[in-house]
């Protein structure tokens, strides 16, 4: 199984849901979600597992829970 890390920037609250790849890393994620009651990390972990094509179980926030940078690990 092979893992790897990700940084991403998040907006919550945004009128329009955005995945944009700055880098092969590095990631700025919109969602329309509000940072209230974990609904935007949730949707945050969907748009990463969507992305990297593995479930959602496998997408998990290791730093910046409350922040809008996190670091996410994405196992495969």
């Amino acid at each position: 199984m092979q893992s790897f890390y990700i940084h991403t920037k998040v907006t919550a609250g945004a009128r329009k849901e955005s995945f944009k790849n700055k880098t092969k890393d590095h990631f700025e994620i919109s969602v329309k979600e509000k940072a209230e009651n974990n609904m935007a990390n949730g949707r945050v972990l969907e748009l990463v597992a969507e992305h990297f094509e593995v479930p959602v179980n496998k997408v998990r926030i290791i730093n910046g829970h409350h922040h809008p940078s996190k670091l996410l690990i994405v196992e495969s």
